[in-house]
């Protein structure tokens, strides 16, 4: 998927930026990293509030090779009706976003401490 793709897909929640990183995309909005591109599957950041709802789906989670196995990271795979459903789409992206606001908020106060 080109950054042209991913800019339109995501253009319902408003402007982001499109980056190129592992081989894919990293994608932001309102300057948090809150979802990947690779291969052509969109995956979106997930928390301990998000994930029940992204595992009820039927969706799985991103998982690279690291140095010593397998890493699974908190971001999720897109449910495929998602790319077919604006509506549905924008709800997906927009918890991701707002786990994404909710780590940032949390990292911001580990370091005021």
């Amino acid at each position: 998927m080109d950054r042209d793709r991913i800019e339109e897909l995501f253009a319902p929640l408003g402007p982001v930026k499109v980056k190129r990183m592992f081989g894919g995309h990293g994608i932001y909005a309102d300057g948090l990293f809150f979802a990947i591109e690779t291969d052509g599957e969109i995956y979106l950041k997930a928390d301990k509030e998000t994930t029940p709802q992204f595992e009820a789906a039927g969706s799985s989670p991103f998982v690279y090779q690291g140095k010593n196995g397998p890493v699974t990271i908190s971001y999720w795979r897109l449910p495929h009706e998602a790319l077919e459903d604006e509506r549905e789409f924008r709800r997906w992206a927009a918890l991701a976003l707002d786990a994404a606001r909710v780590a940032d908020a949390k990292k911001s106060r580990t370091k005021r401490k």
